[in-house]
């Protein structure tokens, strides 16, 4: 038995030593086979993994505003996943702190209820331990301080992340800080599906891609003791920083003012672009349109450097070549327009503000049609085509090279020295059939208001990179001026008389504060090949202070539907409302406060109304300056007297008397249209005139 036995164990380890020798002479063949037999090939192999050469992407540049604020820029997020798989991942202590779990996550990421987060946590667990999910996406695209906060959360504070399986991933996100602020100007980026790479898609991410992007550095693989790794060969060169000419607070501004006009007149989109007329440096750029979810504006196209026919504000473009080269010599000679003007056999031109005649000064004010269609025919209506001439020698047709990506220069054609031609030219300088960007027609305005110097317009301002600072400077279209000084000078008078003209078509946008000087602008919207006279798009392009421009603007609202109709009571309120809103926060070379200046301190005037007695113990104590003393009297019926009161209380005593309130200035009331004491007629208006 002992021997069957010995028989049976010696055939056992003969039968294990076989396998054994015959495993290890595997090995021997395959080591052999590896290093002398196919020793080539490895070495190709190996050779090819070696030679591979990896792309290191650079750091994106950012793009900065005017006082160095980060308008875009990269940003480090992290997603977090669970690895349900981890070798030690304590399922139990995960089950008890589920409910504490769910409930931290409810309160600091409200993307979900507590309900929901739990049913989320515990969704890996129903399936078998070998099947559950080893990358189980928990939250995205948190900050790095995000990450720490969940780190404190229940389970999750275990110090072993193989214990809790939480891991994270680096993901890099191009963030725009101030939100929706000039975004469309700004732009975004995008993955190229092929290469991974990030690439602008819109604005001056597309426009200045090239130089954001960077250089890419190289990386090659080199051989370590327990792994092949990369190793960078080239170091990738990071992208310029832009520094633009937009400035936040300005940009604040623009939109929010563009927004409560479209609001009110419930228009489909608006545009707004101002500029400094000294630098062509674009401050603020705002892009609206009606959100189609809501009711709201979001930034939408940038329709600042796209084609639309201009309407009235081109007649200023006209009127300066018609001045600057002599065909109007006497702004004061007189042009008869009568009703209508059927030129070269078209249909008659007309004038919504008709005269029978005006002088060449009040063309523009009046935003005559008839008066400028004849001034431009008188010279180049035997040759239309010399029009399109002179505009291309002013530059007016260069391509701008503003920085902004999708940029268009103007679309007008040079017509044919016939009847069509001459019909066609007659309509060209009011406005119609033209197709001009309004930073186009904005160029001009600014030129105007700049002397002359036909700036170009611009957003980029500074290149800022490793050793570099480059700054570029302005430059101006073709050769620097647009017209002379004194073309310039007849021009800003005409301008300013369409707001401060007896005849003026922008008398809307009068104050007290801002002088404003532009040119209304009213065009009908093509729809289907014909104008729909029932949709309009309106403009206003001016420059403030008239009487020392420091900005140029032009702001577009396309078919208003309610409240405002008027180019004025529409865009070129937005405009007087910038320009109001810069003057309070003294951005026009003014204080914005009372601060001591270089004058002597003087005492306030004191306007008051009750007893005389009071007020001059007020005044002794405080040390006021004089009392105007203004006695309400005891009217018991007839007009209230609300001399020497606020405009809040007037206006409450006024009103509460069935009248209708007009006013003019700031301050206290020192005079009323309607005498106090006088008939009351419920439903009549009177007029409070205010001074500090």
């Amino acid at each position: 038995m002992k021997k069957e036995n010995r028989s049976h164990i010696l055939l056992r380890y003969a039968l294990v030593i076989g396998c054994i020798l015959i495993f290890a002479s595997f090995i021997v063949y395959k080591a052999f086979d590896t290093t002398v037999i196919s020793a080539s090939r490895w070495n190709e192999k190996a050779m090819k993994e070696l030679s591979r050469v990896d792309t290191i992407r650079p750091e994106r540049g950012n793009i900065l505003a005017s006082n160095g604020s980060i308008l875009a820029t990269n940003l480090c997020y992290y997603n977090v996943r669970i690895d349900f798989r981890s070798e030690r991942f304590m399922e139990g202590r995960y089950l008890l702190a589920v409910d504490s779990l769910a409930d931290s996550l409810a309160l600091h990421f409200p993307i979900r209820d507590r309900a929901g987060w739990k049913k989320r946590l515990l969704s890996p667990l129903d399936k078998p331990r070998d099947k559950r999910p080893r990358a189980f996406k928990i939250l995205g695209n948190i900050s790095y301080a995000d990450y720490q906060l969940l780190r404190t959360f229940p389970f999750f504070n275990i110090r072993n992340s193989n214990k809790t399986g939480l891991t994270k991933e680096k993901v890099m996100r191009r963030v725009n800080p101030y939100g929706a602020m000039a975004r469309r100007s700004v732009g975004g980026v995008g993955i190229d599906s092929i290469t991974g790479e990030t690439h602008g898609i819109s604005g001056l991410e597309r426009a200045l891609d090239s130089l954001l992007y960077g250089k890419p550095g190289l990386a090659k693989k080199v051989p370590l003791t327990k792994d092949i790794v990369n190793w960078t060969d080239v170091e990738p060169v990071p992208g310029y920083n832009i520094k633009t000419t937009i400035d936040i607070n300005m940009q604040d501004i623009v939109e929010n003012e563009l927004n409560n006009v479209l609001t009110t007149c419930n228009a489909d989109w608006g545009v707004a672009v101002l500029m400094e007329v000294s630098t062509g440096n674009i401050k603020a750029i705002s892009n609206l349109e009606k959100s189609p979810s809501s009711d709201e504006y979001i930034e939408g196209m940038n329709r600042a450097v796209l084609g639309y026919e201009p309407g009235s504000v081109v007649k200023t473009l006209s009127m300066m070549i018609a001045v600057e080269d002599g065909i109007v010599k006497d702004v004061d000679e007189v042009i008869t327009t009568g009703h209508g003007f059927a030129y070269a056999g078209g249909r008659p031109i007309t004038d919504s503000h008709g005269v029978a005649s005006m002088p060449v000064r009040e063309v523009i004010e009046r935003s005559s049609n008839i008066g400028m269609a004849k001034i431009i025919t008188s010279r180049y209506g035997d040759n239309p085509g010399a029009f399109y001439t002179r505009l291309k020698k002013l530059g007016f047709l260069d391509p701008m090279n503003t920085g902004i990506a999708g940029e268009r220069p103007p679309r007008i054609d040079s017509v044919a020295s016939n009847r069509g031609g001459r019909i066609a030219l007659s309509r060209m300088c009011y406005g119609y059939s033209t197709e001009i960007p309004p930073l186009y027609t904005l160029s001009i305005y600014n030129a105007i208001a700049n002397d002359g110097k036909y700036v170009r317009p611009r957003l980029v301002e500074r290149l800022l990179g490793e050793g570099i600072d480059s700054v570029l400077p302005v430059s101006y279209v073709r050769d620097t001026m647009a017209c002379s000084p004194r073309t310039a000078e007849i021009m800003r008078m005409m301008l300013t008389n369409v707001v401060w003209g007896d005849h003026g078509t922008g008398k809307l946008l009068r104050n007290d504060k801002v002088r404003i000087a532009g040119k209304t602008g009213t065009c009908y919207i093509i729809e289907n090949g014909a104008y729909n006279t029932g949709k309009k798009r309106l403009a206003f392009c001016g420059f403030f202070p008239a009487e020392k421009p420091l900005y140029s603007c032009i702001v577009l609202t396309c078919y208003p539907k309610q409240n405002m109709f008027g180019a004025a009571s529409t865009s070129g309120t937005v405009l007087k409302n910038i320009a109001l809103k810069m003057f309070s926060r003294g951005m026009l070379n003014n204080r914005s406060d009372y601060r001591e200046g270089e004058h002597a301190p003087t005492k306030p005037t004191f306007f008051a109304s009750g007893g005389q007695r009071r007020i001059k113990n007020v005044r002794d104590n405080l040390g006021m300056g004089s009392v105007k003393y203004f006695e309400p009297g005891n009217h018991k019926s007839g007009v209230p007297s609300v001399l020497g009161y606020n405009l809040r209380d007037a206006i409450n005593v006024l009103e509460s008397a069935g009248l209708e309130v007009d006013f003019n200035g700031t301050g206290y009331v020192v005079a009323q249209s309607l005498s106090p004491g006088s008939t009351l007629r419920p439903g009549s208006r009177v007029r409070l005139t205010l001074n500090q």
